[in-house]
């Protein structure tokens, strides 16, 4: 069985849900019971438009995870930024860490990305997981 990363982005539905910290807790508290139960670490940016976010564990594991998470009408617009296999796991303390919006700050976007404005769309898989790890410290 191999170790993989998946990191995709996504848009919140705007129209059916209304993103506060009770959908977060909501989608927070279910993902770390599910990912526990199928040794699933990882860790979800969210700034109430976009989602951003790394799933690593086994390939089956992961891939049944990201069906289920594209089952979710809550985010729309999927894109897998990237897919590899790994010999370690940069997210393995956090069934599902979360990074707050207040903790994106724009010197971090823009040294990651293309702009100083959170577009995870524009971002490389390398650029996303450096943004991420560079995250960590600030989980909740």
């Amino acid at each position: 069985m191999y170790l993989v990363r998946l990191i995709y982005t996504s848009r919140v539905t705007r129209e059916n849900y209304a993103f506060g910290p009770e959908e977060i807790s909501s989608i927070l508290e279910t993902s770390k019971r599910n990912n526990q139960k199928h040794h699933i670490t990882g860790l979800l940016c969210f700034n109430r438009k976009y989602f951003l976010q790394s799933i690593e564990g086994s390939r089956h594991e992961v891939n049944k995870t990201y069906e289920r998470i594209m089952r979710d009408s809550r985010h729309h617009d999927a894109v897998i930024l990237g897919y590899e296999e790994i010999s370690e796991r940069a997210f393995s303390n956090w069934n599902m860490g979360f990074i707050p919006e207040s903790s994106v700050t724009k010197e971090l976007i823009t040294q990651f990305g293309l702009t100083d404005e959170f577009e995870p769309y524009k971002m490389s898989a390398e650029s996303a997981l450096g943004m991420l790890k560079a995250l960590k410290g600030f989980i909740e």
